[in-house]
């Protein structure tokens, strides 16, 4: 058998666990629509960002056997295609039964055949304000090319027989700005609510938009193509990098197309036509579908005032030790705290920006950033540190993937206010979630500050759980501004005695502590490995885990995503346990943690077992000395660790079978940490 899973399937294998959850008749049901939206938007970012890869690696002649886990480009491709093709269908069995499920709950998403009369005169007005001046219609010509298919817009392909027995065709582009999902008004004695998409109102107004047409005859079938997200970089060295990720930017609109979704009712006729004018052929990913694409919509499906057909609302809790008013920086400076999001309200982390913003004692302020809300306080904040004249410092990455474009604006307008910005390391993303700063009373300085497994993002601080410490730790906040201080001068390297810092130091320094692990296992000694994880693919540090399970190291692995570690396989890994937790909200903290002979080692990070992040970012994995805080990590690992009701055991074969309830007390471990902190 293989050594390793390849990355690809495997994270087709966890996209099956978040439609596995629109299919889990225990969660609410317009919470499973929204999660057959992730799913849909996670297969929407595979294509761009992984597809396209490995078919430029095909393209391109490369094997690349060895770095894809043991399959050649071409099959890897076939069987991606195959896997998709398989899940889709799945999925829209899924929507099917969801559909059936809320008509029994009195919410009918009809279509415009299904329309009620009493809502024709709504549907008519909705159309002429709303729509008619946004939709974008293109009649097409056989002998001119197809204008530009955008990336995630969907599509109408019309096709038209007219009277004179000719077929012309056209594409309708369905308005992106527009909430795909339309509420109908409630009718009188009547206890449904009605819903109908945005593509079936066009379609049903369709008469009216050709009928300068002589037809006889006219269909209007979905489709939507997925373009290549790659950057290509300008190599002008006469522009800034801010001008070269802008106009890579732009130009990613003209991307090639690597997956070609078309509803399989369509006429034969009108797919051949597409096809040709697409210059599509077998090495492109062309998939049959539904009636409807861009299913990433329906994370966006509206509430409808059902709190019966939600999630339980559960409000941010407070955290430990932090009052509700006070100074904050006054309590990190007597311990380190805790946050860990979306338990707690991420409200602290703008608290602290703010009071470093008014203290007349903080002279600088530095703050890595990576993807920020649409509306940021985070950003704000800094601004008006900078008005209030302190010395800000932000490394911003511009080139965090999707996020490129609102990085770049939050850019311009910090600089415009006089914040000073980083963009990054030549050749290295900067990943890592950290801030410092400096306060000088009677010309003593002190430092605060604090690092986090996740992006300072108000947004999505509501559904990524993360850990966030506050501390005043010298030690610790030293070696932060050392990393600060790489950022501006790359070619001095520093020395870290407690953070783990990559590229230089972080995989050395877990190699270092797994090797321990062997050697204390080797001894007799209780050898233990626990890690939670986004993903974990890089080879070499999967070799060395299995060299820990070979020499008796119990590892424990809780991974969300991306899994090539084969677990469980006698004299290769049958010490590792892996498990991968889908819930309402997504996990999303790294924690590393090494029992070393009874002096327990924690750390905390941004970083995955992953080459990328391990070799060509900035990653950071910070140590958890506090031994309060680092009991609180601990307890929730060991929740998460216990779960029986989210938690599926990561076979060798990847089933996504759910673990068994062996206990009497299920445990659902985001529900049980809410608790947990709650009673804290």
């Amino acid at each position: 058998m293989n050594t390793y899973y390849n990355r690809e399937l495997s994270w087709l294998k966890f996209n099956e666990r978040v439609l596995q959850e629109a299919e889990d008749q225990s969660v609410p049901l317009i919470e499973r629509l929204r999660f057959l939206g992730i799913f849909s938007n996670n297969l929407d970012e595979f294509f761009r960002v992984r597809y396209a890869t490995i078919q430029r690696i095909y393209k391109a002649g490369k094997n690349a056997t060895k770095s894809l886990g043991g399959i050649s480009a071409g099959d890897l491709l076939e069987e991606i295609n195959k896997e998709v093709i398989s899940i889709q269908a799945r999925s829209f069995t899924v929507l099917e039964q969801l559909e059936n499920e809320l008509k029994q709950k009195n919410v009918l998403i009809v279509d415009e055949k299904e329309l009620p009369k009493e809502h024709e005169g709504f549907i008519r007005n909705f159309y002429n304000e709303k729509i008619s001046t946004a939709i974008s219609t293109i009649v097409l010509k056989p002998n001119q090319p197809l204008p530009s298919l955008r990336d995630g817009l969907g599509y109408l392909a019309v096709r038209m027989v007219l009277k004179n027995e000719t077929t012309q065709y056209a594409i309708i582009e369905i308005p992106k700005y527009l909430n795909r999902f339309v509420v109908l008004p409630r009718l009188e004695n009547d206890d449904n609510q009605y819903v109908i998409l945005l593509d079936d109102v066009i379609r049903h107004r369709l008469h009216y938009t050709f009928d300068m047409f002589d037809y006889k005859y006219i269909e209007a079938h979905m489709i939507k193509v997925t373009l290549d997200a790659e950057l290509e970089m300008d190599i002008d060295l006469k522009q800034s990098l801010l001008e070269k990720i802008r106009r890579s930017v732009k130009d990613r609109k003209d991307g090639d197309i690597v997956r070609f979704v078309y509803d399989k009712e369509i006429n034969n006729k009108t797919l051949e036509f597409l096809l040709n004018k697409l210059h599509l052929d077998d090495v492109d990913s062309i998939i049959p579908g539904g009636r409807y694409h861009n299913r990433r919509d329906y994370l966006k499906f509206p509430s409808l005032g059902r709190t019966d057909l939600l999630y339980e609302q559960k409000s941010p809790l407070p955290v430990l030790d932090i009052p509700a008013r006070g100074s904050i920086f006054k309590i990190i400076q007597e311990k380190d705290i805790l946050q860990y999001t979306p338990y707690h309200t991420f409200s602290n982390t703008i608290r602290f920006l703010r009071e470093a913003a008014l203290d007349p004692y903080v002279t600088t302020i530095k703050i890595t950033i990576y993807r920020l809300a649409e509306i940021s306080q985070v950003a704000f904040a800094l601004i008006n540190a900078a008005k209030n004249g302190k010395q800000v410092t932000v490394s911003i990455e511009l080139q965090a993937r999707f996020d490129e474009q609102a990085n770049i604006n939050y850019a311009e307008l910090m600089q415009e206010e006089g914040v000073k910005l980083i963009f990054g390391v030549p050749g290295l993303k900067v990943h890592c979630k950290a801030c410092v700063v400096n306060k000088v009373i009677k010309g003593k300085n002190t430092r605060l500050g604090f690092i986090s497994t996740g992006n300072f993002n108000e947004a999505t601080a509501r559904i990524y759980t993360d850990y966030t410490i506050f501390t005043s730790n010298k030690k610790v906040l030293k070696e932060v501004e050392r990393v600060f201080d790489f950022f501006e001068v790359n070619y001095k390297l520093h020395r870290y005695k407690h953070l783990l810092v990559a590229p230089h130091y972080l995989r050395n320094g877990i190699e270092r502590l797994i090797r321990k692990e062997i050697a204390f296992a080797k001894a007799g000694k209780k050898a233990f490995i626990r890690c939670k994880l986004n993903s974990i693919s890089d080879f070499k540090m999967i070799d060395l885990l299995y060299q820990a399970s070979n020499a008796g190291v119990e590892i424990e692995l809780i991974v969300r995503g991306i899994c090539c570690l084969i677990p469980g396989v006698p004299g290769m890994s049958e010490n590792i346990t892996v498990k991968s937790i889908v819930d309402r909200y997504l996990e999303h903290p790294r924690a590393y943690y090494f029992h070393n002979d009874g002096n327990d080692l924690l750390y905390i990070s941004s970083a995955d077992f992953m080459t990328r992040n391990l070799d060509h970012r900035v990653e950071i994995a910070c140590p958890i000395y506090d031994n309060e805080v680092k009991r609180q990590i601990l307890e929730t690992l060991e929740i998460c660790w216990n779960d029986n009701v989210k938690a599926r055991l990561i076979d060798e074969n990847q089933n996504n079978n759910y673990v068994t309830l062996l206990e009497d007390k299920s445990v659902r471990s985001q529900y049980e940490t809410y608790t947990y902190l709650k009673n804290q």
